[in-house]
């Protein structure tokens, strides 16, 4: 069972098991990513500071941790910032290589988060569920999402007319099928540069096939995850919703502003 956040944090999620509220009507279309306020008090207010119980602590996070407040670990924000700040340089670097950047979510609460920004940025996604060999096989899937593209065009087209309704049933649920499976990566034409998980400790498969294919990895990593398995790791709570937002917010602006602008987003102060 996991233990519970203290702070701003406790209000949208907890490390509990307790319900998540969820996101109603919220959309990174309407979030505005010049407004991400890049101070320490912010970090704050988002509940990026809260980590989990001091006895699920893993040993190669204790650098990033700057107290322990009842039983419950509180990360140093300044190391938060200047890990952040690494990884969007990063990020900015692939952007301008022309190399898309998959965000991938594995907890529920992160579905609509990591969903809604890729959108926004035109980049590819995966939620819930990792379909294996989405790298190390990337022929294969990328066959699939081929064939998943043309089959949904020749739909739309009413191409199929021709076919009889029992038949034209059994590709529409086909069509479902491959479009939640692999939806998000339909329009990847080619291998990332960049991976950024929004939970990287619910993600092992996602990261084993990354280091197999020599893909950089960006993940956010709580106080009981192992930031050496990421060659960026952002130490952060990812279990509030409110942190979650605001670590991905400024990574969705530094990315839109590297997409848009002749240079980089500037980084946090």
């Amino acid at each position: 069972m996991k233990d519970t956040n203290a702070g701003s944090a406790k209000a949208e999620t907890t490390k509990a098991g307790m319900r998540v509220s969820p996101l109603a009507g919220f959309s990174f279309e309407k979030f505005d990513f010049t407004t991400v306020d890049g101070s320490l008090e912010a970090m704050l207010k988002a509940g990026v500071h809260f980590g989990h119980l001091k006895s699920r602590l893993h040993p190669r996070m204790s650098d990033f941790v700057f107290l322990t407040r009842q039983n419950i670990n509180i990360i140093d924000l300044e190391k938060t910032r200047e890990y952040l700040n690494r990884a969007t340089e990063f990020l900015v670097s692939v952007v301008k290589s022309g190399k898309p950047i998959i965000f991938v979510g594995m907890k529920k609460h992160t579905h609509l988060l990591v969903q809604s920004l890729a959108e926004r940025l035109g980049e590819p996604y995966v939620i819930d569920r990792w379909l294996g060999g989405t790298l190390t096989n990337y022929s294969v899937i990328r066959g699939r999402t081929s064939y998943l593209r043309d089959t949904e065009d020749k739909l739309e087209k009413g191409e199929f007319q021709m076919y009889t309704k029992f038949e034209r049933q059994r590709k529409m649920e086909e069509v479902e099928r491959l479009e939640k499976r692999m939806g998000g990566i339909k329009n990847m034409r080619e291998m990332p540069g960049a991976i950024v998980i929004a939970d990287g400790k619910e993600a092992k498969i996602v990261i084993r096939e990354a280091h197999a294919t020599g893909i950089p990895v960006v993940a956010v990593i709580d106080t009981n995850a192992d930031p050496s398995s990421v060659e960026y790791p952002i130490p952060g709570n990812d279990d509030a919703l409110s942190s979650l937002r605001y670590l991905l917010g400024s990574i969705g602006r530094s990315v839109s502003s590297a997409k848009v602008g002749p240079t980089a987003a500037p980084k946090q102060k």
